[in-house]
């Protein structure tokens, strides 16, 4: 696969889950991608969230999509970096897949909207694929 074909399939799967480590210990959870492309992929959590902590703790994580249509699976491994400006958390918000974020920002759900919706991206990570068929071929990692 090449960056392209695996920014796609990534899309197309927008449910990934990603781990990250709660001390030594490994978390992993589902979470729902907003957008992945040349700029980075990007996801969002609350700041109130063990989540958050443990990026915040350790920026290094594993994001793992599936295509189960194709029975393939991509993984990338990376840092995260917060994006801050309050225009493109907008942007967020306003994208229909989004629509249960409206109300959290305009009737105050959460509290300092801005400051409590954290929105992540992980640029220039490296990503791994894994098919049946190729099952005990060699990696041949894809930088993103």
């Amino acid at each position: 696969m090449n960056k392209e074909e695996i920014f796609q399939l990534m899309n197309a799967n927008p449910v990934f889950h990603l781990a990250t480590l709660d001390g030594d210990q490994p978390r992993v959870r589902a979470l729902f991608l907003y957008r992945a492309d040349e700029n980075g992929i990007v996801f969002h959590t609350g700041k109130m969230k063990d989540l958050y902590k443990q990026i915040e703790a350790n920026h290094k994580v594993e994001l793992c999509f599936n295509d189960h249509q194709q029975n393939i699976q991509v993984r990338v491994t990376g840092q995260l970096e917060q994006i801050t400006e309050n225009a493109f958390k907008d942007e967020i918000c306003e994208h229909p897949t989004r629509a249960f974020l409206k109300p959290w920002r305009a009737s105050g759900q959460l509290e300092d909207f801005y400051e409590n919706f954290i929105v992540y991206k992980l640029s220039h990570g490296s990503a791994i694929w894994w098919t049946m068929e190729e099952n005990f071929a060699p990696k041949r990692p894809v930088m993103l």
